[in-house]
């Protein structure tokens, strides 16, 4: 199992040097003069020229790429030239508002999906595993932030149950995190409905496979009731292509939320990535996609241990 993790943690590591290099080299040649942006068209030269010192836009870009790397190395992801604030801080303010919508996006997915899957799984070719699956497929066929203007229309216009957008921050006590909630409630499941409807077919043809193997009827045969025999054996050794599937879309409700954190006005990573390319921030361009791609890193790990927990075979060093 040790080899196994450092074999994953290796690949890991060189998946981000490689990143790091397609990040930096990709946003450098991108148009646009991030001094000249800041400072307006009408600048004089000699601004221009002070202004891009400052910034280490004069210094050569391999020393540059070198300077960025070590840096991130030690911690230090650069200060925004934007916000005047360092990159890490930025990022730790919004990630209060991106994780937690993604983990109940994630949460609320699940819940759905995987017992609509096997549901329908083990009512193959019935009426209502036709019903389960077409719903499965209109719930992929919606685009996500046009299902967020009908819950913010529904909900918060007319029933006036939650609000329709902004976040105010996670307050003090039981009162506090309740408003925070609420607020990222229609996000949530705005975002948790599609990714459920991807997963809950994933489940359904994952199931499908496995209840057809050997052990399955062996299992039947034995008398061990229908239950036991999905939950505990059929759903167990279905779970490695659910477990890709559900690293897949938490990497995405994290990292992929720039529509529906626009629909809610919510102060994420994603509002924050969108605000530093208009405004041509590299720097927080660079630090935010390498912090995410560490993060993708971490949860294909994670999932990787996952599978090896799942299925024994795996945990071998071949």
């Amino acid at each position: 199992m040790t080899a196994f993790v450092l074999k994953r943690l290796a690949v890991g590591l060189l998946t981000l040097l490689a990143a790091s290099l397609v990040v930096f080299f990709v946003l450098e040649v991108l148009p646009g003069d991030p001094a000249r942006i800041m400072l307006g068209m009408n600048a004089s030269p000699e601004a221009l020229h002070a202004l891009r010192t400052e910034m280490g836009l004069d210094r050569p870009v391999a020393l540059r790429y070198l300077d960025w790397l070590f840096g991130m190395a030690r911690g230090d992801f650069g200060r925004s030239y934007t916000y005047s604030s360092p990159v890490l801080a930025l990022v730790a303010e919004r990630l209060a508002v991106s994780l937690p919508l993604a983990l109940m996006a994630l949460a609320l997915s699940t819940a759905i999906a995987i017992p609509v899957g096997i549901y329908a799984a083990a009512r193959h070719g019935r009426p209502s595993d036709t019903l389960a699956m077409g719903l499965a497929q209109v719930g992929v066929a919606i685009p996500n932030f046009w299902f967020a203007m009908l819950l913010v229309y529904v909900f918060a216009v007319g029933l006036r149950l939650l609000p329709a957008g902004g976040f105010s921050g996670w307050g003090v006590g039981l009162d506090g995190l309740w408003q925070g909630v609420k607020a990222l409630l229609l996000p949530a499941v705005s975002l948790a409905l599609p990714q459920a409807a991807i997963l809950a077919r994933v489940t359904r043809s994952a199931m499908l496979e496995v209840l057809g193997e050997d052990y399955i009827r062996t299992a039947r045969a034995k008398g061990l009731p229908r239950r036991k025999v999905l939950w505990r054996h059929g759903l167990r050794n279905a779970m490695i292509p659910v477990l890709t599937i559900l690293g897949l879309q938490f990497a995405f409700l994290l990292a992929g939320t720039i529509i529906i954190e626009n629909v809610f006005y919510l102060p994420g990573l994603g509002r924050l990535v969108f605000q530093a390319i208009s405004q041509r921030d590299l720097i927080v361009v660079e630090g935010v996609v390498m912090l995410l791609v560490a993060a993708i890193v971490l949860i294909n790990l994670l999932v990787d241990i996952c599978y090896a927990v799942v299925d024994p075979r795996l945990r071998s060093s071949r």
